[in-house]
């Protein structure tokens, strides 16, 4: 089989670099392109160049039609609204698309639902093999532990984060509510200020930090009577993302449509 050609969506940031150097180095995927704004200072740059590996010919570009008609998959850590856009062109191209976007909300998840009818979508909060073992991890002690033992989940990122909590925080808080056969919709608590009285039976809390550079810091506090339980991620490179997302993009190849996560993606 040909090698995959992947192109990179929000190619010129942090997470699009990693992704180039990713696809560079592994041997069953070639760069096809990268898309960037209309608006982006980084239009026309050379993809290699700006990844740090040498020039490669391949310039950033804004017309991600065009580019989508000539990749059999693309990867996206972009922003919700790029995303369900780009959900539709993959859709309509029928090829792969790798979403790692996160703060995406109900309406934005229906449209890329739909868009699962004609493409292979592979969505995760988290594209790294520890945080989904993580969860997994989560989700059984859910399911053993009853409500006598609160929950509570602890992220902490880097400053330049806009949403909050984490999608990798809400994808640890699914797993725990799946494992308690709860809706964590009815059963979260985002917020804690002023006189919030003693803590509910059964929430699912959440505690967002944001400094420095932190990557990624996660942690699930089961806090019993007279004990505790902690299972926590630590990332220190973007990397494991990105090689994630290039495995997921892999793997969808020839899946067919449908609606896939990294546990699909890693056979948890």
């Amino acid at each position: 089989m040909p090698e995959m050609k992947i192109a990179v969506m929000g190619a010129a940031g942090r997470m699009g670099r990693e992704l180039v150097r990713a696809i560079a180095a592994d041997p069953g995927c070639t760069l096809s392109g990268g898309v960037e704004a209309p608006s982006s200072p980084d239009l026309g740059r050379d993809l290699g160049e700006l990844a740090g590996l040498g020039p490669n010919g391949i310039r950033i570009t804004a017309d991600a039609l065009e580019l989508i008609a000539r990749s059999d998959g693309i990867i996206d850590f972009t922003s919700p609204k790029a995303t369900m856009e780009l959900a539709g062109l993959a859709a309509n191209a029928r090829i792969v698309h790798v979403i790692g976007t996160t703060g995406l909300d109900a309406v934005m998840d229906a449209a890329i639902a739909a868009a699962a009818r004609h493409a292979t979508i592979i969505k995760s909060g988290n594209m790294s093999l520890g945080v989904n073992l993580t969860a997994a991890l989560t989700e059984r002690v859910g399911a053993i532990l009853d409500a006598d033992w609160d929950i509570e989940i602890i992220e902490m990122h880097h400053r330049h984060k806009v949403d909050a909590p984490s999608g990798t925080a809400l994808m640890l808080g699914k797993a725990a509510a799946k494992g308690r056969r709860v809706d964590l919709t009815t059963a979260s608590v985002r917020v804690r200020d002023g006189h919030t009285g003693p803590r509910r039976r059964g929430d699912i809390g959440f505690a967002t930090l944001r400094g420095g550079s932190v990557v990624g810091d996660h942690t699930v506090i089961f806090a019993g009577e007279g004990e505790e339980i902690s299972i926590r991620h630590h990332a220190s490179d973007r990397s494991i993302f990105a090689r994630g997302a290039v495995k997921a993009a892999l793997w969808g190849r020839g899946k067919g449509p449908g609606l896939f996560s990294m546990t699909d993606v890693l056979g948890l």
